[in-house]
């Protein structure tokens, strides 16, 4: 009984949870039209929540805010689309992702009277990291599904005729070596790494989805 009423509570929260999904994705052009009002007094601020909203360098309040919600918007739709993407490229969706993160970081706290300009260097170790993480996954697919080359299974038949000669050797009385390894053995065995990148962001996923 317990565990039916853990899962219908699962189920209702993850129910909440993309119903809010859902309402930010419908209302994005609505909540894009809220900088119509703000004030277009250029000596006007706004107080929301307890935060002081200036123009910060632009026009007025509302030149800034539409400013602001024309990165703020893509943002979030885009951490939804990475966080609902299942195709195998969706970690290519953190470059723009972060791209508007900059930005958005950028016009707050920069000091100097131009936006849009800083945010490509700080994105290049993103790309260094992202752009062949994602080439290498499309090289393993391309061979498994084209090529038909599977180094999972060469790996794992490798192990099986490994193991099959050390129990042949044993039987004879000549003992084995597992200390070494032959450089086919190396090369196949150490390019099916047990923990690899793509494990590692999976359960980064997981993580902040459970979370939710």
């Amino acid at each position: 009984m317990n565990n039916v009423t853990k899962n219908q509570s699962s189920a209702r929260k993850r129910f909440l949870i993309e119903s809010f999904l859902l309402l930010l994705i419908i209302g994005s052009p609505f909540i894009f039209k809220a900088h119509e009002y703000f004030p277009t007094d250029s000596d006007a601020t706004v107080s929301f929540l307890g935060i002081e909203i200036t123009k910060n360098g632009f026009a007025d309040v509302s030149v800034y805010v539409w400013f602001l919600l024309g990165k703020l918007i893509p943002l979030y739709l885009l951490t939804i689309w990475f966080f609902t993407c299942k195709h195998w490229w969706y970690h290519i969706i953190l470059i723009p992702l972060c791209m508007y993160a900059f930005q958005i970081f950028e016009v707050i706290y920069s000091q100097d009277d131009f936006v849009d300009t800083e945010n490509i260097l700080w994105l290049l170790p993103i790309c260094m990291i992202v752009i062949p993480f994602v080439y290498f996954i499309r090289l393993k697919l391309f061979d498994k599904y084209v090529h038909g080359i599977d180094l999972e299974a060469m790996n794992a038949e490798l192990e099986y005729y490994k193991k099959k000669e050390r129990d042949q050797m044993k039987k004879v009385g000549i003992p084995f070596d597992t200390s070494s390894k032959t450089t086919a053995e190396f090369d196949l065995s150490d390019a099916t790494p047990k923990r690899t990148l793509s494990q590692i962001f999976t359960n980064l996923r997981l993580s902040l989805k459970s979370l939710f």
